[in-house]
């Protein structure tokens, strides 16, 4: 996929008009520039660009949104769009699902890593387990009842971190966070309601179905 530097990560909270949080917990301090800025499109003539959007654009960006967020690209997202309408049930909520139990969300959602990138960076490196399995898999979808967990070294070298992240997050109520084994369990498959980045997913069906 391709690759959202550091310095270009603000530019992008700033087009989508909200915090993305895509430097994790970074994105709350008084150093952010929708903090100082407010959510002023990037760009010299970013003012004078501000104008009553269409319905297509507002699709648009609730796609474009989406994956900023979980770092998805447009193929793999569109592919994710495609296998929830061949599933059963709705569509919106199959697209949440498949989405939502992407092993490098799961790990960030728990607190096991500080934003999403930092997530796919020690999936990546072989230092994160499920059912104490090494997947280096950024995309493997978890299931229901399986334990993710950190190598015994990375979660020695990180641990005082992670109990200073988790005491003001608010994970998910379809994880089950151990703080004494500092492992999560898939307890349920998420729901819409359990969404906590502001995504509209139906205006993202609009989007796929024109």
């Amino acid at each position: 996929m391709s690759r959202i530097t550091l310095n270009s990560k603000c530019r992008l909270c700033r087009a989508e008009g909200c915090k993305l949080y895509l430097k994790g917990v970074r994105c709350n301090s008084a150093k952010c520039p929708l903090e100082k800025k407010g959510a002023v499109p990037p760009g010299m003539h970013g003012v004078k660009r501000m104008k009553k959007p269409s319905d297509y654009s507002i699709q648009l960006r609730a796609k474009q949104k989406a994956k900023r967020i979980y770092g998805i690209n447009e193929t793999q997202f569109k592919n994710y769009y495609l296998k929830a309408k061949n599933m059963k049930g709705l569509v919106g909520q199959n697209l949440l699902t498949l989405v939502e139990l992407r092993l490098d969300n799961v790990v960030y959602l728990s607190g096991l890593a500080s934003s999403h990138s930092n997530s796919r960076q020690i999936i990546s490196h072989k230092h994160v387990l499920v059912n104490d399995k090494i997947i280096n898999i950024s995309s493997y979808s978890v299931k229901i009842g399986d334990i993710i967990s950190l190598d015994s070294k990375t979660l020695d070298s990180i641990k005082e971190d992670i109990e200073t992240r988790v005491k003001d997050l608010k994970i998910p109520s379809w994880l089950e966070f151990n703080k004494n084994q500092f492992t999560v369990k898939i307890a349920t498959l998420p729901e819409v309601e359990d969404l906590q980045n502001g995504i509209d997913i139906n205006l993202i069906i609009e989007y796929y179905s024109r």
